[in-house]
């Protein structure tokens, strides 16, 4: 993947990943969101910053699911946090 940000993975987005029991999601999130997200994680039809005491979390929609991430814009990087269904993610 090149792009301005480099993508980590969490142990806890690992957890959540195979928790959702949804094998093409994975696929689905490396080979269009990652990118998406390499060139700008601030920015897109389907990032929305959240807010209040949350206000430093990305959330990045995926059909019913949502990709939660946070951005260290010194080191370039993007921390994926967890993914969730829609319905218990708020």
């Amino acid at each position: 993947m090149s792009g301005k940000y480099q993508i980590a993975e969490t142990n806890n987005f690992q957890k959540s990943l195979s928790k959702t029991g949804d094998k093409k999601l994975y696929p689905k999130i490396k080979h269009l969101v990652y990118p998406a997200l390499c060139e700008n994680p601030f920015y897109g039809q389907h990032i929305k910053k959240l807010k209040g005491k949350f206000d430093n979390i990305y959330r990045f929609r995926i059909s019913s699911f949502r990709l939660f991430y946070t951005v260290d814009d010194d080191r370039k990087i993007v921390f994926i946090i967890e993914i969730v269904k829609r319905k218990d993610a708020y």
